[in-house]
């Protein structure tokens, strides 16, 4: 089946204030942004038959007379627009503008705008043969907008939503759709649309039959006291015909219960960050077996949404993860489904990093760390003896301080067990063919950093049992050292490992750690899958004496990965398969 492929806009879309809604005709907004000391304004005025929006921006110590001003003008210029006339004070209409208190009697025009807030009564704005009524900090909708592409059988949620003054369970969503043309087959305006009411929560899933139709959100943002204006979003395209089954859903199968009681499920995948695929040289040599516009994010992205909460994890563990996409997408779509999470960006400028979610009705947050891998190893007491045997080698010291890698550890309480606490710590190390060693050494200060983290907890958390849980992308198959020293507790110095670059080499470099870890999806075949290679490189360690294995949810068969050659492709997301694992508290 063949896509158009969609342009990626980054641009935010203007609020749009809903002109159907006819409590948003008779009231004037006015915000104070606190972090900018300034005061916003929206209003909506009939003009000619047409409801305009009107947005201003001023300083809280300006005058009301200078504020009145500034709307006499702007509304003059949109009549004389509507007019088609030119701009000169013969044309101009004699528009009065005032603003009154709950007395009706007319507010100093010296007072600021700031005072205005101060008034007890109801504030009234009167203008040409309008009232309105003034409302100060009402629940407020910043940012929405939907995606590009969207896709018959996959959820839709509004993007970059940003609220002021609004609790996000007392906002109200409604979705229409709407045929795109006429009887005679000719394409309509967005203002002609017939919209019909398809859904009235905070996702939607368009049918086949939406198929060719646009789509509209409508949002009443609320906060338990007051609700304020309704706004809306349009889709910019059509909703598109889906890619069919993808192999994620052969795998929910598996995942149709959420678990409970001592039992919980641990997700790490590598969802592959958009700044590595929005490339010539990604469509070209990487990937050219992907179809551009399966390697677009705003096509991509609502796979992985929808394989993720397929999945019903408690624990979940990402890497490459795009910091937009973490804020814009996977914090509030997982935060509406129950989940809470953080993000970790990696060293340097690079804007990608690790996000660590889990369910809020199953554990509570106690707490985290992250390390820059590159500057902790010199820093951190526990990392001294692996830094004093390799601070002298200044080929490999420059190579390895040069490296943006990043790890996470977050500390989560079990609610149905409060006496088991986890340590989900979360890694994406160093890929290059010649790198076994530096990966070896990364894959050291990770667990020297873990063990020292964990004898921290276990002072700061007496009587409790800490189990630790190391998931990521290691980037390392399993006849390397690193699957050595986390499953056997040993990496000795004879390890190849330590020459895979022969000017770098490590000498006299034997590491050992103390936690008892097995990995729980075992060694498959594949999790990373491209035409130029593919291995295992991720896993979900976990500690085998606290915790039991008790379900691998099945990899996809080779058969499904090589359906359209490889990885990424039009029904998987990423070039790496996710690991999906049922664990048990003992």
């Amino acid at each position: 089946m063949l896509f158009p492929f969609l342009r990626w806009s980054n641009r935010f879309f203007s609020t749009v204030i809903s002109k159907s809604s006819a409590m948003n005709m008779n009231r004037c907004y006015f915000r104070y942004v606190q972090q900018e000391d300034k005061i916003d304004i929206s209003f909506l005025l009939d003009i000619k038959g047409s409801a305009r929006q009107f947005n201003f921006s001023r300083n809280p110590s300006e005058s009301l007379q200078i504020l009145l001003g500034r709307i006499k003008t702007n509304i003059q210029k949109v009549i004389n627009k509507a007019n088609k006339k030119k701009k000169n004070s013969e044309n101009d209409e004699d528009i009065q503008i005032q603003f009154c208190d709950a007395d009706n009697k007319v507010i100093d025009e010296h007072s600021t705008c700031k005072e205005l807030f101060q008034y007890s009564g109801p504030v009234k704005l009167k203008m040409l043969n309008n009232e309105y009524e003034v409302v100060f900090n009402s629940p407020w909708v910043l940012t929405m907008n939907l995606p590009q592409s969207i896709l018959a059988g996959f959820p839709v949620y509004p993007e970059n939503f940003e609220t002021q003054y609004t609790k996000f369970d007392k906002c109200l969503f409604k979705w229409y759709t709407s045929i795109t043309t006429n009887s005679q087959g000719r394409e309509l305006n967005d203002s002609h649309l017939k919209w019909n009411l398809t859904g009235n929560t905070y996702s939607y899933t368009p049918s086949t039959e939406d198929i060719g139709m646009k789509l509209k959100l409508e949002c009443t943002p609320g906060n338990g006291d007051t609700i304020g204006p309704s706004v809306e979003a349009l889709s910019k395209n059509t909703i598109q015909a889906g890619p069919g089954n993808c192999p994620f859903e052969t795998r929910h199968l598996f995942t149709k219960q959420k678990l409970q009681n001592k039992s919980f499920r641990c997700v790490t995948y590598n969802i592959l960050a958009d700044l590595y695929c929005d490339s010539d040289h990604t469509r070209t040599v990487l990937y050219p077996y992907c179809p551009p516009y399966a390697l677009h994010i705003d096509y991509r992205k609502q796979l992985i949404v929808k394989e993720l909460l397929g999945y019903n994890s408690d624990v979940m563990c990402l890497q490459e993860v795009d910091r937009k996409i973490f804020k814009n997408c996977l914090k509030p779509i997982l935060g509406a489904e129950g989940l809470d999470g953080a993000f970790y960006k990696k060293g340097k400028e690079v804007a990608e990093g690790l996000a660590c979610f889990y369910r809020k009705d199953r554990f509570q947050f106690v707490g985290e760390e992250s390390i820059v891998l590159a500057e902790a190893v010199k820093t951190k007491l526990c990392l001294k003896p692996i830094w004093d045997k390799i601070k002298d080698n200044t080929p490999l010291t420059e190579r390895l301080l040069d490296r943006s890698t990043v790890s996470s550890a977050t500390f989560l309480q079990s609610l149905d067990n409060p006496n088991e606490l986890l340590l989900v710590a979360n890694t994406h190390l160093y890929f290059h063919p010649d790198a076994d060693h530096i990966r070896l050494i990364q894959g050291g200060i990770v667990i020297y950093w873990l063990m020292d983290l964990k004898e921290k907890m276990v002072t700061q958390f007496p009587g409790k049992r800490i189990s630790v849980i190391l998931c990521g992308d290691f980037n390392s198959v399993p006849s390397c050292g690193i699957y050595q020293l986390y499953t056997t507790g040993t990496s000795p110095s004879t390890l190849p490992d330590w020459k895979s670059n022969i000017t770098e080499a490590v000498s006299g470099l034997s590491l050992e750690q103390n936690i008892a870890l097995s990995s729980a999806c075992g060694t498959p075949m594949y999790t990373n899958f491209t035409d130029g290679f593919a291995d295992c490189l991720d896993y979900i360690f976990y500690e085998k004496i606290n915790l039991d294995v008790e379900q691998v949810v099945p990899l996809p068969s080779t058969e499904e990965l090589r359906l359209h050659t490889a990885l990424p492709s039009v029904v998987f997301p990423s070039d790496h398969i996710s690991l999906v694992s049922d664990l048990r508290f003992k």
